[in-house]
């Protein structure tokens, strides 16, 4: 043994300089001699799982191993190849067995935190690190292994302080810039988040990944063009598919809809199959009107990463099969509004053949049930008795061939003759003779463009000069509370609080002569009711109100105030005044 003790350190000491070829030939002369050298198996092991071949690695270290089972540094490195051929829960019984040799061994436990952590065993990988780093405070991949954990488990506040305390041992880390970057993001603090990510790539300019996570802040917090010129920057980078529709997204958020085709099409070039670019391409030839393109291109959604996919267990999906006689589950997908819009195709699907109920949430379920050709619309309830199921905005692409536009047979929803009666006098005692005009001015905080979409109450101060008007306040959430904001000229009767559901809210409606909104699920219920509605959109507004458009297509009663720059209200409330003064 003593004669190979110069050919294993000779071998050893090429592996730690990286010359991996000078140090497998030693490793291999040595066990040519003894096959049975357990440092010589071992450390080739290591050599072949550091160049990827991880099943000769296993085979070598587990011959060192059946040799010597107390040599906790080789069950480690078999953990890491463990890891790497996907067997984590034997990734994790070698990183224990060498933990229970050397309790102390650090390197042992910081990998089987990052074991447990690719299992998805946050709790347990986080304890790791913990222990880990009381024993060794100084032992930096762990710090870093432990804020990025706490990231996987959504703890954020939890992970933003490891950074902070990593940066304070380690201001020059890149990866802790990088992590605290995108633990604020995930906290909504854009602006420190943006900041974290700025010093990250002061560090590191061309890492792809913090270029890419700054535009996705960046758009998060509306920046909508510093987002597209990070982007382009990634795209420099690495000419990666993702990209190109993160560039399209960024000039869309713009308002420029007209410029963000070509990166949908370079990313399907590259990727014929890409469902985001495909989605925004959908949504695009929707906006413009396309609507059998369009729809068609719809049905990639559920491979988008925008959304999870939906189901009915033991029921098959309608594909477009003949209805004639069928039970149809209809299943309202989205937000509100778009389950509003979507329930008119019940109509057509009644038409075709089948009994139709409509699962929705709680509180549209009364508006809902009033559509023409719905047997039921509930909540909860069992589902295993149906033909078919579909989500209800996939029903357009399949009646396609009956319906090739937008359907606009409008009202297709109707207040029971009880909610008619419910409440006008007060109403029109409040208004004494006026013109009664209902407002909302803020959606839902979140959506994902809300502080585009929404608008703040002082907004609508001009409104408050049109004489012979009674305004009425149909905001509900806390947006309601800009009620008590001095500063908006415009003073509206507030009757939210008997506001419950939307049929009380179609109710108050009812009883009105016109709704101004922005673009919120008021919108689909005036609408749908056939109400006069005038809708407030951003530049970037969505794609169901069509492009270079005053009108809606889905709801001949509306009329639409756009932006022409991005966040100022002033012309669209500008324009609703001088039509509201003009009759």
């Amino acid at each position: 043994m003593n004669q190979l003790a110069e050919p294993y350190a000779r071998a050893f000491s090429h592996h730690q300089a990286g010359q991996m070829a000078e140090a497998e030939s030693g490793y291999r002369q040595v066990l040519q001699q003894r096959p049975d050298h357990v440092d010589a198996l071992h450390y080739l092991g290591v050599l072949l799982h550091q160049r990827g071949e991880d099943l000769q690695a296993a085979k070598l270290l587990d011959r060192a191993l059946g040799i010597a089972l107390d040599a906790p540094a080789c069950w480690s490195n078999r953990g890491l190849v463990a890891t790497a051929l996907g067997d984590l829960p034997h990734a994790v019984e070698c990183h224990e067995r060498a933990l229970a040799l050397d309790p102390d061994f650090a390197n042992a436990r910081n990998n089987l935190g990052v074991t447990l952590r690719k299992q998805g065993l946050f709790s347990e990988a986080i304890e790791q690190f913990q222990t880990l780093l009381a024993q060794h405070p100084d032992f930096f991949d762990s710090r870093l292994n432990l804020g990025s954990t706490f990231a996987a488990a959504k703890r954020y506040d939890e992970a933003l302080a490891t950074y902070r305390e990593a940066l304070r041992r380690n201001p020059n880390s890149f990866e802790a810039h990088f992590g605290e970057g995108n633990s604020l993001r995930e906290l909504k603090r854009f602006d420190e988040a943006v900041a974290s990510l700025h010093r990250a790539l002061a560090l590191r300019p061309d890492h792809f990944e913090a270029r890419v996570n700054l535009g996705t802040t960046l758009g998060l917090h509306g920046r909508f063009a510093e987002a597209e010129a990070a982007y382009r920057h990634a795209l420099t980078l690495r000419d990666d598919p993702q990209i190109h529709v993160c560039v399209g997204a960024a000039v869309g958020s713009q308002g420029l809809f007209e410029d963000e085709e070509p990166y949908y099409r370079r990313a399907l070039d590259m990727n014929p199959d890409h469902a985001d670019a495909q989605h925004n391409l959908a949504l695009l030839q929707l906006r413009r009107g396309n609507f059998k393109e369009g729809w068609a291109l719809h049905e990639v959604r559920w491979r988008s990463s925008k959304y999870q996919p939906m189901n009915v267990p033991g029921v098959p999906e309608w594909r477009g099969e003949p209805l004639q006689g069928k039970t149809l589950l209809v299943v309202g997908e989205q937000g509100h509004g778009d389950m509003i819009q979507f329930a008119r195709y019940v109509t057509v699907l009644e038409q075709m053949g089948a009994t139709v109920d409509m699962r929705v949430p709680e509180n549209i379920v009364e508006l809902v049930q009033s559509v023409r050709g719905i047997r039921s619309a509930f909540t909860r309830g069992p589902t295993h008795e149906y033909d078919y199921w579909t989500p209800s905005m996939s029903v357009p692409h399949r009646v396609a061939h009956l319906v090739p536009h937008a359907l606009a047979d409008i009202p297709y929803m109707s207040l029971s003759a009880e909610r008619i009666g419910m409440g006008p006098t007060r109403v029109g005692m409040l208004a004494a003779g006026r013109k009664k005009v209902g407002i909302v001015w803020a959606g839902s905080p979140t959506f994902g463009n809300d502080q585009f979409r929404s608008m703040p109450f002082s907004a609508l101060s001009p409104l408050a000069d049109v004489k012979d008007v009674a305004w009425f306040s149909l905001q509900k959430g806390a947006a309601r509370d800009q009620l008590l904001n001095a500063e908006c000229a415009l003073k509206p009767y507030d009757l939210t609080d008997t506001l419950n559901d939307f049929a009380d809210t179609a109710a108050l409606i009812d009883q009105l002569d016109l709704v101004m909104t922005v673009d919120t699920s008021v919108a689909h219920v005036a609408g749908a009711l056939g109400k006069p509605v005038w809708v407030f959109l951003p530049a970037n507004n969505d794609w169901r109100w069509m492009a270079n458009r005053e009108d809606s297509v889905w709801y001949p009663s509306a009329r639409l105030f756009k932006q022409t720059k991005l966040g100022d209200w002033t012309g669209p409330v500008a324009k609703a005044k001088a039509a509201l003064m003009a009759g």
